[in-house]
């Protein structure tokens, strides 16, 4: 029974049938195991990351609740949840931990053991997945049978483990370069790429709103300040005028030095507020988050940061774009162009927001007030520019 078993199961694993590893099929994993006659009542899968954000992925199942998946940020690394658990004991490289949890004096080394007792669990068996570049990963079983896993059972996980270990590297693979390409590129460019965008030249015309932010004051900061105290200051910076594109359905392009550039595309169906009207939005917001984070700043006895934000609307190239060896995912063209020099005219016009004649008129859920016509750099004609109601000269400008 337990070879003919093993072989189904393993053949399932491997096989095509199902999606790549996710929670569905840690769940089918474990009724088939149940139908296979071993007692699972719980069961876990980690994964580690590689995010700016997030620590580990946990795919988890529970019999009478299903599977979910659940990610850790990086601050379980460093709490006892983690540090007094068996995983934790896993990632050091051990073979495996077994817990009868129905026996006299049970072993309760670990805290999770004794929540398990509690809840009617009767064995605990954690386990390494090893993966080919030497990551250690962990799946882990919970019974609640009287007497827990049998030594059949026990062989049949030992036995199904290579090909778990498979399935589970294969998903992690796939999140990670999904992962890593999001937070490097963005969402939007990554999607291209990895669907096949990724020869020079490659890309498409999109019609978008733009949003160009530029920290003022940098480069006397940083001549000023540590290292290391710029880089936090930076970060800090960019949460707040990130933060609200990103709730507007923006697609951050690149950061440049203290600059951020954004695009809001018209054809993004999702949205219900118009390109121009989610970069406004977004302008606002991020002006209020910096005003906030101003305040932290200035209860440490920390300057002001100032900012100014360019808004502008156009078509761009959103392609590859580089040498043949070394390649950008950008927009570039005239619109992008224009915004920069929109918001180069920010502190002399004394306004933290400064949108162009085009743009204003294409944002109608947002008042917008003329502040007279300007000579950009580069550009012959004057370019009337406006600022969204609302806006008000503060702190937040230089």
């Amino acid at each position: 029974m337990h070879a003919r078993d093993h072989r189904s199961i393993e053949n399932w694993l491997i096989g095509n049938d199902g999606e790549i590893f996710g929670a569905a099929t840690l769940d089918a994993l474990c009724r088939r195991l149940i139908a296979a006659g071993v007692p699972v009542s719980r069961a876990s899968i980690g994964l580690l990351a590689m995010h700016p954000e997030t620590f580990a992925s946990n795919l988890l199942w529970h019999r009478e609740n299903g599977s979910e998946t659940v990610t850790r940020s990086h601050a379980i690394a460093t709490s006892d949840v983690y540090l007094k658990s068996p995983v934790y004991i896993i990632h050091q490289g051990v073979d495996s931990i077994r817990r009868r949890l129905d026996i006299e004096n049970p072993q309760l080394d670990f805290p999770l053991l004794t929540e398990l007792l509690a809840e009617g669990a009767t064995d605990y068996v954690a386990m390494p997945l090893r993966f080919r570049n030497g990551q250690i990963n962990y799946i882990s079983w919970v019974s609640d049978r009287a007497g827990g896993f049998s030594t059949a059972n026990l062989a049949l996980l030992y036995g199904l483990l290579p090909a778990i270990a498979l399935r589970a590297e294969l998903y992690s693979a796939y999140e990670l370069s999904h992962d890593l390409m999001n937070t490097y590129i963005g969402r939007r460019a990554a999607d291209r790429v990895l669907s096949g965008t990724f020869r020079r030249a490659m890309g498409e015309r999109i019609e978008a709103a733009l949003l160009l932010c530029d920290l003022r004051g940098f480069t006397a900061m940083s001549e000023r300040l540590p290292m290391e105290e710029v880089i936090e200051t930076l970060d800090d910076y960019f949460d707040c005028m990130a933060r609200p594109v990103a709730q507007n359905g923006g697609e951050i392009l690149k950061f440049i030095g203290d600059g951020m550039l954004a695009m809001f595309p018209r054809d993004d169906a999702s949205q219900t507020l118009g390109a121009p009207c989610r970069a406004t939005a977004s302008a606002l917001a991020a002006l209020e988050e910096l005003d906030a984070l101003n305040r932290r700043r200035a209860e440490n006895d920390k300057s002001p940061l100032k900012t100014g934000i360019a808004l502008h609307t156009g078509t761009v190239f959103f392609g590859n774009v580089g040498a043949a060896h070394r390649l950008d995912f950008t927009a570039i063209g005239p619109a992008v162009n224009a915004v920069a020099r929109i918001g180069a005219l920010c502190p002399r016009l004394e306004r933290p927001i400064l949108a162009s004649g085009r743009f204003a008129a294409q944002c109608r859920a947002f008042r917008m007030q003329s502040v007279g016509s300007h000579v950009l750099r580069g550009i012959r004609e004057p370019e009337e520019l406006f600022a969204p109601h609302g806006a008000q000269v503060s702190s937040s400008i230089s």
